[in-house]
């Protein structure tokens, strides 16, 4: 006799409801949303975020804030690292929320099947409607939604009237499905942006900028832009926001690395401007902000890995750090970061990279020249696409000019660089989210479930 299905088990059944892993339209989504009862129309004030790099962080950074203001707060996330229970954060009090729980995980996702049927939904479609139906039936002040992939075509995209849109910083990712040049993936991020509602713009390449401007003009959103109308910028290791004439004094981010900056100015600029459509502005004070920033918590983004099986391979005065970018504007972001450790404190570094095969994978690596000793590849399991082979990966850090050898997992790669290289070291493993959930749950003892 079997036991009751768990949610491993309905997500495994849910992935099966359409062959392609990604199809990007509105239509399947909508009718199983009409027959759900149209549980977007019935959230909470929505912060919609879009963008290439930074908007897991801009969205963890608003969450932190607007909690510290006692907000009840809900927020989408994908992908996962650990365990799916991540994408769909919900608010259990005043400034409190957490992962949904496994029961209403189960309720929520059976609900979301029966209705479904066996009509073809791909399984962020499925489960973007799920994280919908949670939030409109648990109350909370605000929902924070991430796109997926893109924006105009994206499964959330179906929230007609926002409070605020957001789009991050626009780069190359996604070619095959988004474009292949910077002004067609912005057109695609910029989809997100709604008649009558103000949208933050994050610092932006001219071309993606200007796509931005162009859909920004042509539906009459309300743009708020880096540069223009706020800006962030550190001084005497204080982070100063400036808006209008207003200059607000702030502690420095608690996650690390320049584009950190970049990425909590927005999510100020944001908070504020959604306060001010809800009616919350006196709540969204400097002291919440402060707050906000150094609470802030989003894992594998220049992550210090202090304890568990990988790091106890490394010796007392070695570093071992996570980060889960993976595309071109995120290695020079993260070679950046391992540029000030260094100038700080001078250490040999080393990289543990696994990458998926669709990536730009000489863009990502090409800033680590010059600045890593040696790089280990290894193989990723787990993402959407196929991994690249740790030999194949080890001949693009050849041509980039990276002095590599391969592993057949991260254990091996941290024992490798430990057995032919001296301490101390700083080692980063890097390339892929995929790769950081593994890693994460490995340290933590988990299984994690599939992306």
């Amino acid at each position: 006799m079997t036991g009751p299905l768990s949610s491993d088990d309905l997500l495994s059944e849910l992935r099966t409801l359409h062959p392609m892993l990604i199809d990007l339209s509105l239509g399947r989504i909508k009718g199983l949303l009409e027959d759900l009862g149209n549980p977007n129309q019935k959230l909470p004030p929505v912060i919609h975020i879009a963008g290439t790099n930074g908007k897991g962080s801009t969205t963890a950074f608003l969450q932190a804030i607007l909690e510290a203001a006692g907000l009840r707060v809900h927020a989408y996330t994908s992908p996962h690292l650990v365990r799916f229970h991540e994408r769909i954060r919900i608010a259990t009090g005043p400034g409190q929320s957490a992962p949904i729980s496994e029961d209403a995980l189960i309720e929520t996702l059976r609900r979301v099947r029966d209705t479904n049927g066996d009509r073809p939904m791909t399984f962020f479609e499925i489960t973007t409607a799920a994280a919908f139906l949670a939030f409109a039936e648990h109350p909370a002040d605000a929902v924070l939604l991430e796109v997926g992939l893109g924006g105009r075509l994206d499964a959330t995209n179906l929230i007609d009237e926002p409070a605020v849109t957001v789009i991050t910083p626009i780069a190359m990712d996604h070619a095959d499905k988004l474009g292949g040049t910077l002004a067609e993936i912005a057109s695609e991020k910029a989809g997100i942006l709604k008649r009558d509602c103000p949208a933050v713009v994050a610092p932006q390449e001219p071309e993606a900028r200007d796509e931005v401007l162009v859909r920004a003009a042509d539906i009459c959103a309300d743009l708020i832009t880096w540069g223009v109308d706020f800006d962030a910028y550190p001084q005497s290791g204080r982070l100063v926001f400036q808006q209008d004439e207003e200059l607000i004094d702030l502690p420095m981010p608690s996650l690390r690395g320049r584009h950190q900056i970049t990425n909590a100015g927005t999510a100020i600029a944001a908070a504020r401007v959604f306060a001010e459509r809800t009616g919350d502005a006196v709540r969204i004070t400097a002291d919440a902000i402060a707050r906000g920033l150094q609470t802030v918590h989003w894992p594998a983004r220049m992550m210090p890995l202090n304890d568990g099986p990988l790091s106890r391979i490394l010796s007392a005065d070695d570093e071992l750090w996570l980060d889960g970018g993976h595309n071109p504007a995120a290695g020079r972001a993260i070679a950046q970061t391992l540029a000030d450790l260094e100038e700080r404190a001078p250490k040999p570094t080393f990289l543990v990279c696994g990458m998926q095969a669709q990536k730009d994978i000489e863009g990502f690596l090409e800033p680590f020249c010059g600045l890593v000793r040696a790089v280990v590849t290894v193989p990723v399991r787990g993402g959407l696409g196929p991994g690249l082979a740790p030999d194949t990966l080890a001949d693009y850090a050849e041509a980039v000019g990276l002095r590599t050898s391969s592993a057949a997992d991260v254990e091996t790669a941290l024992k490798a660089i430990v057995q032919d290289h001296g301490g101390p070291r700083r080692v980063l493993i890097c390339g892929s989210l995929y790769l950081a959930g593994n890693v994460l749950a490995h340290q933590q003892g988990l299984a994690s479930t599939p992306n």
